[in-house]
């Protein structure tokens, strides 16, 4: 049988902060908040709003906008994530 030895943990273990990332959470309520208002936009819009923003479907925009800004975040949280170590800080 082989014995594995275990080394106390030095401090350096370190692991991504992954879906308690607070970009993920922005990313989550932009998005929420743009598929919303691209259904509406798409779906609520008549002729007496369109008249009032000067014929511009400004649901529709904003959705499609906020969607792209959710996938930045999304994107931003991903590519950079945020490292956190294993052990918290001053535990002895």
């Amino acid at each position: 049988m082989a014995q594995t030895t275990h080394e106390p943990a030095t401090g350096t273990d370190k692991h991504a902060a992954g879906a308690f990332d607070i970009r993920t959470f922005i990313a989550l309520l932009i998005g929420i908040y743009g598929v919303v208002l691209t259904v509406v936009g798409i779906v609520g819009t008549n002729d007496a709003e369109l008249a009032k923003s000067d014929g511009i479907n400004v649901n529709l925009w904003t959705g499609i906008a906020l969607i792209v800004a959710a996938a930045v975040f999304q994107a931003w949280a991903k590519l950079r994530p945020v490292v956190v170590p294993d052990e918290p800080a001053g535990r002895d």
